[in-house]
């Protein structure tokens, strides 16, 4: 495979002509997509999505890419959280800019991590590295993640679904705004949560 044909796979329509091509896998070549995005970020997870819900429909294809993106990120996440510390990976954690990243994140917790991985162009293959990296809780990254990819995956999904119709209706944008301000607000909740029981564990200690 040369680069131009390799160029064409890593845009909408490309991989919308590999569903195609391999639609009688169902589900598991969209859901894989996202999943090697994660460890792969160059690879545009804007047009794994938008590809999904063309491919099978918004609420499908936003599942099957909210999944896999998830799934992604928990898995670098745990490689990092179990590894970080080995030698071949221990200059990354000894960065100094890495390391103000890692503390900015274990002091702030949910919050940043849920407005980080709610857009689409943050670097959120980092976000899970330094996540692993750092002291955050798995249970804090987790529902920072499942919170912040349901609203950037259901964007990327509701445009490519129907772009047109995103764009002569400003509405829905704001829809998407207020469904991200709702979210960050549970978060903040469940996030307490799990702080106070964190605190009361330490104490019984």
């Amino acid at each position: 495979m040369d680069f131009e044909t390799l160029k064409h796979y890593l845009t909408l329509d490309g991989v919308l002509e590999l569903l195609k091509q391999y639609q009688s896998f169902g589900i598991i070549p969209g859901l894989l997509f996202p999943i090697l995005e994660a460890f792969i970020p160059i690879l545009p997870l804007f047009a794994f999505v938008m590809a999904n819900a063309a491919a099978f429909g918004l609420w499908l294809g936003f599942l099957i890419s909210w999944v896999g993106s998830c799934v992604g990120s928990l898995l670098v996440f745990l490689i990092f959280r179990k590894y970080g510390q080995a030698r071949f990976l221990h200059f990354i954690s000894r960065h100094a800019q890495i390391r103000k990243i890692m503390i900015w994140v274990e002091r702030h917790g949910f919050g940043p991590l849920f407005i980080m991985l709610c857009f689409p162009f943050t670097p959120s293959s980092a976000i899970n590295v330094v996540a692993g990296l750092s002291r955050v809780s798995m249970a804090q990254f987790m529902l920072a993640v499942l919170a912040g990819k349901m609203v950037m995956i259901f964007m990327m999904s509701f445009i490519g679904a129907d772009f047109v119709s995103f764009v002569k209706q400003p509405l829905k944008a704001v829809l998407v705004l207020v469904i991200i301000f709702v979210l960050w607000l549970v978060g903040k909740q469940i996030e307490r949560r799990l702080n106070e029981k964190s605190k009361v564990k330490q104490y019984d200690k």
